[in-house]
């Protein structure tokens, strides 16, 4: 067998034969990547001193809310459309990349105003379009293969989602899980990605003065019994059943907004968002620093039912009105919502074990990422891996991996699969059959 048949994809790709070139293409786009994480959230964090709704009378911020829904709509009709997610996807499989240089110009100040005003979305959307562009111009410049761009491509959103979740290895899986509804498929990303997260994390931890602990501290884990993974089965069909509802709502919500006059859509959606925060302080913002005093509060079962519909309510209407963000954490604060609800209605369950378990269960539910989630809440959480955790996110992955939020999603194609360079019908280059194409 010739050696290159045994080599890795990534090692046998012709920009790739070298690790070292491996590593400092990856290194780079890590370095850049998280800089790029640094300065956005630089900037949010002043916006949000300015606009956020902790800083204003309810009244006085349903005005702010408005004028965001119109700085929205005409900063996109001036300069284009801000892309999302679901085109980032789309064109990662098509083309390896990005495609459009322009879109980061209205992403950029649309999604800062959005989050930093208190919509009920956050910068995980943004910010790994940005960082996922900086991989595919890298690739550009270099005058690499597609194949090689998608690399670069995915290391470049690696980089995004662990300057936001502090989580290397989770923001490295979960940055090639996203793509898939079945599982991590282009494998050969994995380890660039990887070293891009690692260098990311490092910059940003020199950068912010961040240490190592956790986002949240969640109570301490009472210990597991055998119960406690049928109370994980039963949260990862509950986390299944619920992304189904918020998918299937989204999509009532874009058909209504889809009736009205673009200019109106954000306007009428930030009305919406400043008259559900009259009736609940969990209206507005993507509720990370919201889940930690849900977490370690004592509220009753009315008012946790309340915060998870609110939010489910919120965040819709947020990514569905022309608004800008990403529903990641604000859907860890449902799962944390109804996790202690229904904790209250099952005192005898293991409250904590629920809640990461709901946490995990909801997001793969939506996303299709059961181990990036898996890893991601752990890290997040301070908590240890617990198997029920991952239980909790394969069976919810088993029962929802035929719908998404992000429909763009599918299996690589046959040309995906065939090694860089190898002749039609030569599979991927490891003596295996390529996988089929859908959509």
């Amino acid at each position: 067998m010739a050696a290159s048949s045994r080599m890795p994809l990534f090692l046998s790709s012709s920009s790739f034969q070298d690790l070292r070139r491996v590593f400092w293409l990856a290194l780079g786009i890590g370095v850049a990547g998280s800089l790029a994480a640094v300065a956005y959230l630089a900037v949010l964090r002043w916006a949000e001193a300015l606009l956020g709704p902790e800083h204003w009378s309810a009244w006085a911020h349903l005005g702010i809310l408005c004028g965001t829904g119109l700085v929205v709509a005409l900063i996109a009709r001036w300069l284009g459309s801000p892309g999302d997610v679901e085109l980032l996807v789309d064109n990662i499989h098509v083309l390896g990349g990005r495609n459009s240089r322009g879109e980061l110009r209205s992403l950029l100040p649309i999604s800062l105003v959005c989050i930093a005003s208190g919509g009920a979305a956050g910068p995980e959307a943004p910010l790994v379009q940005t960082t996922g562009v900086l991989g595919t111009r890298l690739a550009e410049w270099r005058k690499l293969s597609l194949a090689d761009k998608r690399i670069l491509t995915i290391t470049g959103m690696a980089a995004g989602f662990t300057a936001l979740f502090g989580a290397p290895l989770g923001a490295a899986i979960f940055s090639l899980e996203i793509l898939h509804r079945r599982g991590m498929e282009y494998y050969e990303a994995l380890l660039p990605a990887l070293l891009g997260s690692l260098c990311g994390y490092a910059v940003f931890v020199l950068a912010t003065g961040t240490g190592l602990e956790p986002i949240w501290h969640f109570p301490a884990v009472a210990p597991l019994h055998p119960v406690d993974f049928a109370w994980a089965l039963g949260a990862g069909a509950a986390g299944a059943a619920l992304a189904a509802a918020f998918e299937y709502f989204n999509r009532f919500l874009r058909w209504c907004f889809g009736k009205l006059p673009p200019l109106s859509r954000p306007v009428l959606g930030g009305l919406l968002l400043g008259l559900a925060a009259m009736i609940s302080p969990y209206a507005l913002t993507f509720g990370e620093a919201q889940i930690e005093d849900l977490v370690n509060g004592h509220p009753v079962l009315a008012f946790l039912l309340l915060a998870a519909a609110v939010k489910f309510v919120c965040t819709s209407i947020t990514v569905s009105s022309g608004w800008r963000g990403g529903f990641i954490i604000p859907l860890f604060f449902m799962g944390v919502a109804l996790a202690r609800a229904a904790h209250l209605v099952f005192p005898q369950s293991n409250e904590v074990v629920l809640i990461a378990a709901m946490m995990v269960a909801l997001n793969t539910g939506v996303t299709k990422t059961p181990l990036g989630s898996t890893l991601v809440v752990t890290h997040m959480a301070g908590l240890t891996l617990l198997p029920t955790t991952l239980l909790a996110a394969l069976v919810s992955l088993l029962l929802s991996s035929e719908f998404g939020m992000i429909h763009s999603q599918r299996s690589r194609s046959v040309e995906d699969a065939r090694e860089p360079g190898a002749p039609e019908g030569s599979g991927n280059g490891a003596g295996e059959a390529p996988l089929p194409a859908h959509a």
